[in-house]
């Protein structure tokens, strides 16, 4: 069978990622620092050889993916990071001094203790897997790019691997901004490669 890699790089930096405040659907672009980051990693997916770029609708991964040149960003909503609900915008020891209780349950098991109005983690996991199973069949043996958002990475990760997804925030503890991703589809998926800063 003909296997596509796909190729998931987070977004560069945001003013919410320093220190970090739960973003999620929240529509904060690039700062300084990310617009450099988009600009490193737009420099080495030149040498690539990628068939497609596509990219979540949220601005911080189109301003990502407009730094690569030559390819036209396919963008869809599905790519989109994981809605915090309460949390938006709020760092964790903002939410802990408020409601540690609270604080306490996501920390434990952030899917059934996910933030109040927050969107189920296995919803986000499962349209993110569908978006990039599709990308990957229209360009058989090919290689594409993908921008998106960490947590929804992380989950498609721990989804792909078997990994139980109220264990996404142990397994997988960070994924940098403008680092890559690499899987290999179609499935049983591989992971080749995590958190590789470019």
């Amino acid at each position: 069978m003909t296997s596509t890699t796909v190729v998931l790089a987070r977004h560069g930096r945001t003013a919410w990622h320093h220190p970090t405040r739960y973003t999620g659907r929240s529509d904060v672009p690039l700062d300084e620092v990310g617009v450099a980051q988009a600009a490193r990693l737009a420099q080495w997916a030149a040498g690539q050889d990628f068939a497609a770029l596509a990219c979540s609708h949220l601005v911080r991964a189109r301003q990502t993916a407009a730094a690569v040149e030559g390819l036209t960003p396919l963008v869809d909503p599905r790519l989109r990071e994981l809605d915090f609900g309460i949390a938006e915008g709020h760092t964790l020891a903002e939410l802990r001094a408020t409601d540690e209780a609270m604080v306490a349950r996501f920390e434990a098991d952030p899917v059934a203790g996910r933030f109040p109005g927050g969107e189920p983690p296995d919803e986000a996991a499962a349209r993110g897997l569908a978006a990039l199973t599709e990308l990957a069949a229209a360009y058989p043996g090919q290689r594409v790019l993908a921008i998106a958002h960490s947590t929804l990475i992380r989950l498609v990760v721990c989804t792909v691997l078997g990994v139980p997804l109220p264990e996404y925030r142990r397994r997988l503890p960070a994924l940098d901004p403008a680092a890559t991703v690499t899987l290999r589809f179609p499935g049983p998926v591989g992971l080749l490669s995590y958190n590789v800063s470019r």
